[in-house]
């Protein structure tokens, strides 16, 4: 370090008295940027229904005016400090699910009544009353009654169409959407596990820039002294970088050919498997059919000849190294002082990476990740069985509608079409008399069903009505977040429930209204936590503290010069070797592509699990505990050696990032040095003394302020960039407001609307077709005058 400051300080001298040629002097202006590595999630930030939103704001503004009253909170509270007591605070319950309940009484009325009303009906018209009698007194304005009830009738048809549609709708919504619960988690958890794996990396690039940017800063284009003294040093971590990435190359190749190897035995092993007698018969065939097709993913997902060999650049630099390159500048320059100050301020600049919590306060969640995956990964199984049997209950229920609104429908057709106003009642057509018995028919239904479909109405209404005003709604606009951030409510010894968590002092206000909003602006963990309260970054990264010691640093300082710097012909012909070299023609980019892929095609866990579940519905058998023995291989290769191969594709991956960091621009500096080497070689020792003094001078302002930006730079990074929180934002969004209030409320709510609806009209619908029948039916009496004519 020492002497590198030394050849800066020659530098000056350098540009000060060549007079021709490109100079750069310690005072120019040279912008430093550091830059924290982008970090991309899968997982969407918005969620949108699409074109059925429409109805979802409907159903919305329905509740809205059935249910007004603001949030509850004071009840919410009672709730969570388990101090709810029904006998006291049943009054306000009740005044704020006063339209709720209204509506559930209603229903419940209907429910009873519907079923009573259809007996009364039905033993009223065996008697031969209610319109049970088959004749038909005509009336002056039976025209104009008739045309009233089928229109009237036609439009109830129609509503009750609408609301069917609804049903299907939203059925088939929340199935369809259902089914993408398995993305919308897996997406999640890898947000969670990359927000977590390089949150650390991110940490410590504070210290990458260091010794790549801020201690090569201020070298002017005419350094080959100092380029030419660290050319042996670099080439040497070069050579090792380069052996261990080979080395870590040919450790992953093998591994990858073994896992394939494995894999390739069990596909074999599962196909042999599939070809039992079992498989050929029902249920097991669609099973088997669905497995033998997932066979293909059972795969590695890296090429292992495609993973180069650096066999040949380890080489061409072994035999450059072979030179003696440190002979290329003969400079002596004495910096003990400065190099021990600066060294000292490198590591405490190193430490403060380390020193910062967030590594700490982040590995605490990485388990509970673990087992939360895990928990929702069984009970996903779960749901989509259960939603299996919910798909297929609403299929029944919109089912029946369809077919009492269909018998209704034909009644209108029929008896419209076969109509004859010429026709007496008793002569009436066929085609007329069998509208009139599709209305009856459509009558029947509608009370025998009606009451089951007001059951599944009320029920499905309480509780989505519910879930919409009480979490959803609450959600979307933070009241939720505003509950559970009062004082001593999670925890009575506790003020703030997070800040007692996180920083063991809950006097600290740390909301979760205020987390969730930072996170959803992509805040850092750090600001968003108050982490200054458990490492205070503006404390460590003192700008005075560390001027003063450079300073004193470079005043103290006691140059030597031994020796005229000088370059022989071999001197140059190995820098010439040393520019020659093809260290950056290795396609880095694409190795550290293939290294950030997973090493297999499937996650071998969740295709064991699925194949476990998949077994599991099977008959005991031959097929069935092959199938889970299967599993359990898979399992183990899992274990044994993806996980060692994970750490691999790490390893090479960093080595290939610092091979690639290593070599840029090395060419472009040896270059430097030969177009230089003449120049400098007669100058170097002339006005040496006043020289560096005023180079010095120099040198100390423009060091000061970059080292001033680069401790800017670290504050704000650490404060502003580092391990910003969004996937957890997001993560919570796709629990609460896109799986329960997108996937499964607003579809069951939309379910609901639809089908009370058209269960209400069918009441309306029973009396207008009980009415029209009698127009329709061919009747067994009629009123007849005394002159023998039938009034029409």
């Amino acid at each position: 370090m020492a002497a590198l400051l030394g050849f800066l300080l020659l530098l000056g001298l350098c540009g000060d008295t060549v007079s021709e040629g490109p100079r750069t002097s310690a005072d120019s202006s040279v912008d430093l940027k550091f830059e924290i590595p982008l970090v991309k999630y899968e997982t969407q930030e918005s969620y949108e229904a699409g074109p059925i939103d429409v109805l979802f704001q409907i159903v919305r503004l329905f509740l809205h005016l059935v249910q007004p009253n603001p949030l509850p909170e004071d009840i919410l509270r009672k709730v969570i400090q388990k101090k709810f007591d029904l006998s006291k605070d049943y009054e306000k319950i009740i005044y704020y699910e006063i339209g709720i309940l209204i509506c559930a009484v209603l229903g419940l009325l209907f429910i009873i009544l519907m079923p009573l009303v259809g007996l009364i009906f039905c033993s009223c018209r065996c008697c031969n009353k209610c319109g049970g009698e088959m004749h038909q007194r005509q009336k002056k304005n039976g025209n104009v009654l008739r045309k009233y009830f089928a229109i009237s009738l036609l439009v109830i048809c129609l509503l009750i169409s609408i609301g069917i549609i609804y049903g299907f709708v939203a059925n088939q919504h929340m199935r369809t959407h259902i089914g993408k619960t398995w993305k919308l988690s897996e997406s999640n958890f890898k947000d969670l596990r990359t927000f977590l794996n390089t949150t650390p990396e991110v940490n410590t690039y504070g210290t990458t820039v260091d010794e790549k940017g801020f201690f090569s800063i201020g070298q002017p284009s005419g350094s080959l002294c100092s380029e030419a003294g660290c050319v042996p040093t670099e080439l040497k971590a070069l050579r090792e970088s380069l052996v261990q990435a080979n080395v870590n190359l040919t450790d992953t190749r093998q591994s990858l050919t073994h896992l394939g190897h494995n894999l390739s035995d069990v596909r074999r092993d599962l196909e042999r498997t599939l070809t039992d007698p079992t498989c050929r018969a029902d249920p097991a065939q669609a099973t088997c059919e669905d497995i033998r097709g997932s066979l293909g993913l059972v795969n590695v997902s890296i090429d292992p000849d495609q993973l180069p060999s650096l066999e040949e650049q380890i080489n061409n630099l072994t035999a450059v190294l072979r030179t003696n390159l440190s002979a290329l500048a003969h400079q002596h320059l004495l910096f003990s002082d400065v190099k021990r100050a600066l060294n000292s301020i490198g590591s405490s600049i190193k430490t403060v990476s380390k020193e910062i919590p967030i590594r700490d306060r982040l590995s605490v969640f990485t388990s509970y990740l673990k087992k939360a995956e895990d928990h929702i990964h069984h009970y996903l199984h779960v749901l989509e069985e259960y939603d299996s049997y919910r798909w297929l209950g609403c299929l029944v229920a919109c089912s029946l509608l369809t077919l009492t609104a269909i018998f209704y429908s034909l009644g209108l057709l029929c008896g419209t079409y076969g109509y004859d106003r010429d026709a007496t009642p008793t002569r009436r057509g066929c085609v007329s008399n069998t509208g009139g018995v599709f209305l009856m028919v459509g009558v029947g239904f509608s009370f025998l069903f009606c009451w089951l479909l007001m059951t599944l109405v009320v029920l499905s209404f309480v509780l989505g009505a519910n879930v919409e005003k009480l979490v959803c709604e609450p959600y979307q606009s933070k009241k939720l977040f505003q509950v559970l951030d009062t004082p001593y409510l999670l925890k009575e010894d506790w003020k703030y429930y997070l800040s007692g968590m996180i920083l063991d002092n809950s006097d600290i206000q740390i909301t979760f209204e205020q987390v969730y909003s930072d996170c959803k602006e992509n805040k850092s963990i750090y600001a968003t936590l108050k982490l200054e309260h458990a490492y205070n970054i503006t404390d460590r990264v003192n700008f005075t503290e560390h001027t003063g010691d450079i300073r004193r640093s470079f005043e103290n300082m006691n140059i030597s010069i031994k020796n005229i710097i000088k370059l022989d012909e071999a001197g140059r012909q190995n820098l010439r070797a040393f520019q020659s070299l093809e260290l950056g023609q290795v396609d880095y980019g694409a190795v550290m592509a293939e290294m950030t892929k997973p090493p297999t095609k499937v996650s071998l866990l969740s295709y064991a699990n699925n194949l476990e579940v998949k077994a599991s519905n099977l008959t005991p058998g031959n097929l069935k505990n092959s199938l889970r023995s299967h599993a359990e291989t898979l399992r183990r290769i899992h274990d044994v050696q993806v996980v060692l191969l994970q750490r691999l594709l790490s390893a090479v991956y960093q080595c290939m990032q610092e091979l690639q960091q290593k070599t840029s621009g090395l060419g472009v500096r040896v270059q430097n040095i030969l177009f230089f080497v003449n120049d400098t070689q007669n100058l170097v020792t002339d006005m040496i003394t006043t020289a560096v003094q005023e180079e010095r001078r120099k040198y100390v302002t423009m060091i000061l302020s970059y080292f001033e930006q680069y401790l800017r730079w670290v504050k704000h990074s650490v404060t502003e960039q580092i391990a910003a929180c969004k996937p957890v934002a997001t993560a919570l969004d796709s629990v609460i407001n896109v799986f329960l209030c997108g996937y499964i409320i607003d579809p069951l709510n939309l379910f609901w609307f639809g089908i009370g609806k058209s269960t209400v009209f069918l009441l309306p619908a029973v009396i207008f077709a009980v009415k029209l029948a009698k127009y329709y039916r061919r009747m067994d009496s009629e009123d007849v005058y005394d002159d023998g004519k039938v009034d029409k």
